[in-house]
């Protein structure tokens, strides 16, 4: 049975808390760290629950579960796609969700690049990179950012919000610190480099989230603290 409203409220209530008490020892305020919950493999009710607690966006890990998920909806909501995506899937991609944040190669930056302008929209995109070097973890390197982010440019209806990393799972939190450490640095020099403003550094989840707004996660995707374990995997 998922969980109810209120219970969804409290949670978000702790959540928010710990946002705020991180941003206060970083010396940052509150509000430069935005929530986006992470509604994969909950029901409908996840994304209804945000929505009426007045958040604008929610997370979803695979395509066409969140578009069975879009196609239900009667209110307004934006859907960020957080996990991988193939080139077959590109297109829906492109037509329904407002920004996707694991752009990690040429192909699904061309592909995306294509489909946005047949649909005449733009498309924001965050570029991934693996940047705490974990085999298991998809995105560029951050030796090949640089050659991503000069493509992404150069494509008329995308619009490059900044990067996304997620970090190695491992029980030493400082293996996930250094990813997100590497992750602004990577940014900060991709600004300067190309004479761009990023903005966005999705990273931190549940479990890492108190680390990565220390080193600067401007954006931080929360799903087991929010809804509580999945229903299914």
């Amino acid at each position: 049975m998922f969980l109810s409203f209120e219970t969804f409220l409290d949670n978000l209530d702790g959540v928010r808390e710990q946002i705020a008490a991180t941003c206060e020892e970083a010396g940052r305020p509150a509000e430069s760290v935005a929530l986006l919950p992470v509604t994969k493999s909950h029901p409908l009710d996840a994304a209804l629950y945000a929505h009426k607690a007045g958040i604008m966006a929610v997370g979803e890990n695979r395509v066409q579960e969140a578009l069975g998920k879009i196609e239900q909806v009667d209110f307004d909501i934006g859907w960020e796609l957080i996990g991988p995506l193939q080139s077959n899937k590109a297109k829906r991609a492109a037509q329904r969700f407002c920004r996707i944040q694991t752009v990690d190669r040429l192909k699904i930056l061309n592909a995306l690049q294509s489909h946005a302008q047949d649909a005449d929209r733009e498309l924001s995109i965050l570029l991934q990179v693996n940047a705490g070097n974990d085999p298991n973890k998809a995105g560029v390197s951050i030796e090949e950012a640089p050659a991503l982010l000069e493509a992404a440019l150069q494509c008329s209806h995308l619009k490059v919000d900044g990067l996304m990393t997620i970090a190695p799972l491992s029980e030493d939190l400082k293996i996930a610190r250094s990813c997100f450490s590497a992750l602004r640095k990577c940014r900060d020099e991709l600004e300067s480099s190309f004479s761009v403003k990023l903005p966005e550094l999705s990273m931190g989840m549940s479990g890492d989230m108190r680390l990565a707004i220390l080193e600067g996660s401007t954006m931080v995707r929360v799903g087991t603290a929010l809804y509580g374990k999945r229903e299914y995997a």
